[in-house]
This record gives C-alpha cells, sequence and structure tokens, in this order.
C-alpha cells in the first residue's frame, strides 16, 4: 500500500472535499473523550473552501448538546464498495445561518423536521478538521478487484492502495 502524506492546505481541502463529499454520509462522533462516545449517522452538506464540513442538525438533539460541552469531535467515513475510508478529528460548533440552511434545504432533509423550514430547532454544524487520515484504491473498482484475484491467484505482492494523512493547517 503506497502512501501520501497531504499537508499543503488546498491539496489538504481539495482531497478532504473529494472524499467526504463522495462518500457522503459519516458516523459523527461526540464526547469522544468519555467511554460512552455518541455516534450518529450524518449526512454531509458541503466541504467549504476553508475546509469546514457542514451538517444539518435539531438543536434539541444530544448531538448539539455533546458539541455545547465538548467541541471535540471524529467523523468516520466509509464506502467499502468503492474501497474509500476517511477519519477525521477535529472540532465542532453550532452555527445559525439561514441562507446557509437554505442552500442545504431539501425533501430528505424536511423529514427531519417537525415544522419543515420553519423549525426552530434547525441548527448548522460546522466543523474545522485538524487532521484525518484516508484510505483508497489508486484504481478503478473493478480494476482492483481484478488485480486483488491476480495478486490471490499468482501471490504476487498487490499495491493497488493508498492511504495518507491529511494535515489541514490553519
Amino acid at each position: 500500500m503506497s502512501e501520501e502524506n497531504i499537508n499543503n492546505r488546498k491539496d489538504a481541502i481539495a482531497k478532504l472535499k473529494e472524499l467526504a463529499e463522495e462518500i457522503d454520509f459519516c458516523f459523527f462522533c461526540t464526547n469522544i473523550k468519555s467511554e460512552q462516545s455518541d455516534s450518529t449517522p450524518m449526512s454531509v452538506q458541503e466541504v467549504d473552501d476553508e475546509g469546514a464540513i457542514w451538517f444539518l442538525a435539531s438543536l434539541d438533539s444530544n448531538k448539539c448538546e455533546n458539541i455545547k460541552a465538548d467541541s471535540a469531535i471524529q467523523l468516520y467515513f466509509s464506502s467499502p464498495k468503492d474501497f474509500k475510508f476517511l477519519a477525521v478529528t477535529g472540532d465542532a460548533d453550532l452555527v445559525r445561518d439561514e441562507k446557509r440552511v437554505d442552500r442545504y434545504w431539501n425533501k430528505m432533509v424536511e423529514g427531519w423536521f417537525e415544522k419543515g423550514r420553519e423549525d426552530p430547532n434547525i441548527i448548522l454544524i460546522r466543523v474545522k478538521p485538524q487532521k484525518a487520515h484516508y484510505w483508497n484504491t489508486k484504481h478503478h473498482k473493478l480494476l482492483s478487484y481484478a488485480l486483488t484475484m491476480y495478486s490471490a491467484i499468482t501471490g504476487n505482492k498487490n499495491d493497488q492502495g493508498l492511504h495518507g494523512e491529511i494535515d489541514i493547517p490553519n
């Protein structure tokens, strides 16, 4: 497996954006310093140009209460069918931005809020990543499968994987 570490801010944000938006769903973990962390599946709304990852949430949720108490979070993205994985550590804060909520609003999101778009509990979570680690393939999924099968049959080493650290300097 080849290693690629990305320390340049622009490249780091581009890689983070590519993987997080493509995989979309993650386990959003709060209360991570405790033995009983709280993990919730959540969908990414956007990775902005500064590298912040945005989510929609309900202000009265455990997730938001946990963020108020301790902003440290972890995100775990997984797309096994595409051999893509991403782990992110950072800090989260709660943001009111009606224009951004309007931009993200859709029928899928509407199902989570009793009062629809006018629900007063709608809040944005902004995650400011500090570090991330990713794993994915160098090749298309079908070629990756073929190379894995070839490696299994021949016993030759298969170096189709790629992983690395993403450091997002402030």
